[in-house]
């Protein structure tokens, strides 16, 4: 029996609570809220419900052709219920209750009855539509319910990216016609009325049905046509509206335009799974053309590197010293500029490899690839071999530099020391050899030999006096071999040569003194006033020539303390003048006693003293040569205690400055080191701190090039020491570099943690927990954890690896993950790549391999065709140039292997 009262009873048509489908998070009520849906008042357009008509019809005919039959007219046809159950029948693939074939008009509305209830099965709850305003023929009511199927059944369920189904067509509908010209779909009316969308929806996937370049703005009508009828004929899509009637009403029907337009979405949702698959294997490829270029990159970086080092370091270990203090200043300034010019560059070149090798293994690990090992040698362990060798080379290279120049210098002065000395022995030996090998003596008088013989006293007085100068001559010519002075064999020749005469003068003054002897007793007593002038004489004459020498030795000093003790022996030196004075106006007193006597005696005395050839014009002579050299000398040590005076200076300023500039990078390497543990906020915020200071040590940098000014100016003024500090120019440069190594790898570190929780959509939450947890346990703020740490700070976040069997096998498991060259550390790196692995999901070569699937129509195999067609051209010849053949029983001309190919992605074979 039909309860008439239920019966009567009409449907909700309007919001839902209960229902939804399943499809982009709301259901039918829910677009139906944010419709402004059918008027209130009954009212609608003629134009709009024209245009409804039309194209429901069609929408229904479309689905009940599928059951052999059609209708006419949309609200006389279905007044009897039995077509409108026969369309929900078609449309959603279920069987309805058996209907009632009577004619009466109860059969009617209890079959349309059994209809609604269906809809109303599927979450839809309809408003102001009953059965009997059907069954009536109220046009807008079944126009209504008809929207109603059309929304559930083929609207609902389509979804791009979370959204509406209204929006989610929509988005659909803009991103295939957004390469269009002349296209802009904005809603679902009036971006249609020109009949551009609709071809390029039809052109983007199917380009051989549209000449869409061939289409005129201006056109529409032509263009709507043409759209439909290709719709009609190549896509089963049936014409459902009039060209003439969207262009000739001001705003579409966008209930109708809807409904066409998702028989477009149905016929092209082949397309749309295509669509996907590709877009899944572009966003692999990407991944992995970016990490290829990357190690072509870190490749080059790394050849170019080595190749700089191994071609510095022979000229680095180059330890052949030059023969000239210009050659060896010359590579002293040549190792300056390699240390201020062309190592810097190659330090910053060196951090960059070890980040972008860092970072490109992040890279890979983030996307599941194998990890990256460059050619032999070329690992950053070999770099940072052949770098410590570089550094090896390096050090000691200026010592040795600076060791070999401080010995030119030294072997010059003695040189110039050598010649000075030889000069003046050589001037006094000057013709002594003719004199003593004279035989005067045979033919004198008595009193001439008495003469001399005292002559010859005088002279071996003179003689052993300037021993002590053949034993400076000789002793200098030996240090000059010792030293291997470059011009020693005409040092050993002229030496040699002094030393043989100095021998023979020996010999001859000892034959001349036993010829002398000889004849003695016939000798009476020689003036004994010339005899004692001729002994004075001689060594006050020889003191005045080692003072005169003494006053122009040349001298080298390296610190004021050096030239003080030199001003302080010439000082000394000088306080002898007034004694020495006094002995000179004695020896000429003997002399002028001489004369008296001979004049008050009216002696005549044949020329000068017979005894000496130190006359008193010689001494005087002499004498004012001394007193014209003291001042000179004053002058010289001045002038070198103003240099070194200077040099000290130098020293001061360098350490002035170094005492600060050292400590400060200490400080910052301190605070780094605290900042790496102690990092606060986002990993944003992290980055931009330590970028901020990055910058503010970046800008400190005038500060040592200031120091290097100064160590410059030290350099070029030959100081080799430095008491004031404890800072080298080399310990400064070697801190300043870790500093800036350790800077950028702290911020890499921040960089490739935000790749790691980008790229595993870690929250930054879960970052600052993992964070949180992994210094906790970091007791001594090292930046790594022990194996016990680690442990302990897993069972933290929940993991049970106690002490018992399965514990400790887990354990060992996630340590062979984290640490697997079993080095007994966990660094903060592995731990967020652990913990990333851990709670998201990647891409996997068996996602890929389904998605290669879809593109290959169900196919093992994929061809270059089908390749360029649904990938971007790029990445396409990538794929063809990298799949092997496809060798299965299958194969078809032209296939290649996709499966070998998405495995080799992700390191699980080779292609």
């Amino acid at each position: 029996m039909v309860d008439y009262h239920a019966a009567n009873q009409p449907y909700q048509y309007g919001p839902s609570s209960g229902g939804g489908g399943n499809g982009g998070g709301g259901g039918v009520g829910d677009y139906m809220a944010q419709e402004d849906d059918w008027d209130r008042d009954l009212l609608l357009d003629p134009a709009w419900e024209k245009q409804q008509r039309k194209t429901f019809t069609a929408w229904c005919n479309s689905h009940l052709r599928k059951a052999g039959t059609q209708i006419e007219n949309i609200d006389e046809d279905f007044r009897d219920g039995l077509k409108l159950m026969l369309l929900l029948e078609v449309i959603s693939g279920e069987r309805l209750p058996k209907p009632e074939r009577g004619k009466m008009r109860v059969h009617k509305i209890n079959n349309v009855n059994k209809a609604l209830d269906f809809i109303a099965s599927k979450g839809v709850k309809l408003v102001s539509i009953g059965a009997e305003e059907i069954v009536d023929g109220n046009a807008k009511m079944t126009l209504g319910m008809i929207w109603t199927i059309i929304l559930r059944f083929a609207i609902q369920d389509i979804s791009v990216e979370e959204t509406s189904a209204k929006e989610g067509l929509l988005l659909w509908c803009q991103r295939k016609t957004a390469p269009y010209k002349n296209v802009n779909v904005q809603n679902f009316h009036i971006s249609w009325k020109d009949g551009l969308a609709f071809n390029a929806l039809i052109h983007r996937h199917r380009p051989e049905l549209i000449e869409y370049d061939k289409l005129r703005k201006d056109d529409p009508v032509t263009n709507l046509n043409n759209a439909f009828e290709v719709a009609e004929k190549y896509l089963d899509i049936p014409k459902m509206l009039d060209a003439e009637d969207i262009v000739g009403t001001l705003r579409p029907d966008e209930k109708a335009i809807m409904t066409y337009v998702s028989c477009f979405y149905h016929a092209f949702s082949g397309a749309q799974k295509a669509e996907t698959a590709a877009n899944r294997i572009c966003k692999v490829l990407a991944v992995n053309q970016e990490n290829e270029h990357l190690m072509e990159d870190y490749e080059k970086l790394a050849s170019d590197l080595l190749v700089w080092i191994r071609r510095t370091i022979p000229w680095l270990e180059d330890r052949v010293p030059q023969k000239t203090i210009q050659e060896m200043q010359q590579k002293l300034e040549d190792f300056r500029d390699y240390r201020r010019v062309h190592k810097p560059p190659k330090v910053q070149e060196k951090c960059q490899l070890e980040i972008n090798f860092n970072t490109l293994q992040t890279k890979l690990r983030l996307s599941n690839r194998p990890a990256f090992m460059p050619s032999e040698g070329k690992m950053v362990s070999d770099i940072n071999n052949s770098w410590q060798h570089l550094e090896q080379a390096e050090k000691g290279f200026e010592e040795w530099l600076l060791n070999v120049i401080r010995r030119l210098e030294r072997l010059d002065h003695l040189a110039e020391k050598f010649g000075q000395k030889a000069s003046i022995h050589e001037a006094w030996t000057d013709g002594k050899e003719a004199m003593l090998k004279q035989k005067d003596y045979e033919t004198a008088t008595l009193s001439d030999i008495k003469a001399l013989i005292r002559k010859h006293e005088a002279f071996e007085s003179d003689l052993a006096a300037h021993q002590d100068r053949v034993e400076q001559i000789a002793a200098i010519a030996q240090e000059l071999n010792e030293l291997d002075y470059y011009d020693s064999p005409s040092v050993n020749t002229r030496c040699q040569k002094i030393c043989d005469q100095w021998d023979a003068l020996g010999s001859l003054t000892h034959s001349r003194r036993e010829a002398l002897e000889k004849t003695e007793k016939q000798l009476e007593t020689i003036d004994q006033l010339h005899l004692e002038y001729a002994k004075r004489a001689a060594p006050f004459n020889n003191w005045m020539e080692s003072a005169m020498e003494d006053l122009q030795d040349m001298f080298i000093v390296h610190t004021i303390e050096e030239i003080e003790g030199l001003i302080a022996a010439h000082d000394q030196f000088k306080s002898t003048l007034p004694d020495a004075d006094k002995e000179r106006e004695a020896i000429l007193a003997i002399h002028g006693e001489a004369q008296r006597i001979a004049e008050c005696n009216h002696i005549k005395l044949l020329g000068s003293n017979p005894y000496t050839t130190v006359t008193p014009q010689i001494i005087n002579s002499k004498w004012e040569k001394v007193q014209q050299l003291v001042p000179k000398r004053d002058d010289a040590l001045l002038e070198e205690q103003s240099k070194q005076q200077s040099n000290e200076r130098l020293r001061r300023q360098f350490a002035s400055q170094a005492n600060i500039v050292g400590p400060w990078i200490q400080t910052k390497m301190e605070e780094i080191g605290r900042i790496s543990i102690e990092m606060n906020g986002t990993l944003e915020d992290q980055l931009n701190h330590l970028k901020q200071y990055e910058q503010s040590i970046v800008e400190y940098k005038p500060n040592l090039d200031l120091l290097e000014q100064q160590h410059q100016l030290i350099q070029e003024a030959l100081i080799f020491d430095n008491k004031h500090t404890n800072y080298t120019m080399e310990h400064i440069r070697v801190g300043w570099e870790q500093l800036l190594t350790t800077i950028a790898r702290t911020i890499n570190e921040v960089e490739n943690q935000i790749l790691t929780r980008d790229a595993k959509g870690i929250s930054q939450e879960q970052m600052q927990e993992f964070r949180a947890s992994f210094n906790h346990f970091d007791k001594d703020h090292g930046g790594a954890l022990g194996p016990e740490e680690f442990k302990a700070c897993l069972i933290s976040l929940g993991y049970d690896v106690e002490n018992d069997r399965q514990g400790d096998a887990e354990f060992n498991r996630i340590m062979s993950v984290v640490d697997p060259n079993n080095s007994g550390i966990v660094t903060f790196q592995a731990f967020i790549d652990f913990m990333s692995r851990e709670t998201t999901d990647t891409d996997t070569a068996d996602q890929v391999i389904a998605s290669f699937k879809v593109l290959a129509g169900d196919k093992n195999f994929i061809t270059a065709e089908e390749l360029r067609r649904e990938l971007p051209p790029d990445q396409a010849e990538y794929c063809i140039a990298r799949m092997a053949p496809y060798q299965g029983p299958d194969a078809a001309p032209g296939a290649l292997d996709y499966k070998s190919f998405s495995t080799a992605l992700y390191g699980e074979s080779d292609l």
